[in-house]
């Protein structure tokens, strides 16, 4: 019960410093904080997925990618009010994306392990090739969305704090989320799925749902992240790099924990975009040594090289 309040007690403190900190730092630092907060939301929904259940998702772009033009194709049709399109586009997108995860959970989950990722990394090709080279999405020539962002506040600003929304709520669901039946279903199939349907666990309900939950929630994101570049095209949001690094988040920081995703997010793009930000020639090279680095060495992530010293450090401590 102790260790429970101090979890809360520190996310409470997090929380309070994210929501001040746009006052105290420059533009800059805050469309840092702004990509930390849609990587760390991103990262929080895929894990739901992929680090409760162990199903590991390559393709969660095209959650992404539905989202940002379902919220694009809502305003080019619809022409509605920007705040209003913008909350319509933001719910529309997520509820898409989730409509989209039932209709093909059935087939890619009974898929497991490498074969799972790979069918899911080529549902998001195709999503991306479709959207580019079928007119009515106009991937390719692009989509512009109204700017919604009021004129007392910087652009910067307002969707930080919409990330900063996404991140906490999607944070506090996933703490529920853990501590509930379905999460220690979750738990059982990510251990031994076999073993977990013979003790009665309905397996398949539980994945199909985590799916679709974490699809909703990536598409969320997705629907936010396209005003906020308020033009787009197929390339910019269906794009490789964020299914990859919405795993190596929640790797770094540490699968099956509840803040992994948050920390290894955090770390990554403190990392890339402050301490390296000046060194374009050696960037990704210094930051795949990094990666690669910290992996070795750290498998189970940060947060679980901490637990083990904790382990070690009691047990040194009995008498």
């Amino acid at each position: 019960m102790k260790g429970r309040t101090a979890a809360i007690l520190a996310a409470g403190a997090v929380l309070a410093l994210l929501a001040v900190l746009p006052a105290f730092v420059m533009p800059y630092h805050v469309r840092v904080g702004q990509l930390f907060l849609l990587s760390a939301g991103l990262a929080l929904a895929w894990h739901i997925l992929g680090g409760f259940a162990g199903y590991w998702s390559f393709g969660h772009t095209a959650f992404v990618g539905i989202g940002a033009f379902t919220a694009g194709l809502l305003h080019v049709h619809l022409k509605l009010p920007p705040m209003l399109g913008f909350a319509a586009g933001t719910l529309l997108g997520g509820c898409v994306s989730a409509a989209f995860a039932a209709v093909i959970a059935y087939p890619v989950l009974r898929l497991r392990g490498i074969y799972f990722a790979i069918a899911l990394l080529g549902v998001s090709q195709v999503l991306g090739e479709l959207s580019q080279n079928v007119d009515a999405f106009q991937g390719a020539l692009g989509l512009n969305l109204p700017d919604i962002v009021p004129d007392a506040i910087r652009p910067e600003v307002f969707f930080y704090y919409c990330f900063l929304a996404l991140a906490a709520g999607i944070f506090a669901f996933s703490a529920w989320l853990r501590g509930s039946r379905l999460g220690y279903g979750l738990a059982a199939i990510r251990e031994d799925e076999d073993t977990a349907r013979m003790l009665g666990v309905p397996t398949e309900r539980f994945k199909v749902l985590t799916f679709v939950l974490s699809a909703a929630l990536t598409g969320t994101i997705g629907a936010v992240y396209a005003y906020s570049l308020g033009y787009f095209t197929s390339g910019s949001v269906f794009r490789v790099d964020f299914s990859l690094n919405m795993i190596l988040h929640a790797l770094l920081g540490g699968i099956g924990t509840l803040a992994g995703p948050v920390i290894g997010a955090a770390l990554l793009v403190f990392v890339t975009n402050v301490l390296l930000g000046r060194l374009l020639d050696v960037h990704l090279l210094v930051t795949g040594v990094l990666v690669v680095g910290l992996v070795l060495l750290a498998p189970s992530g940060l947060l679980g090289v901490l637990r083990d010293w904790r382990a070690r450090w009691r047990r040194n401590e009995r008498p």
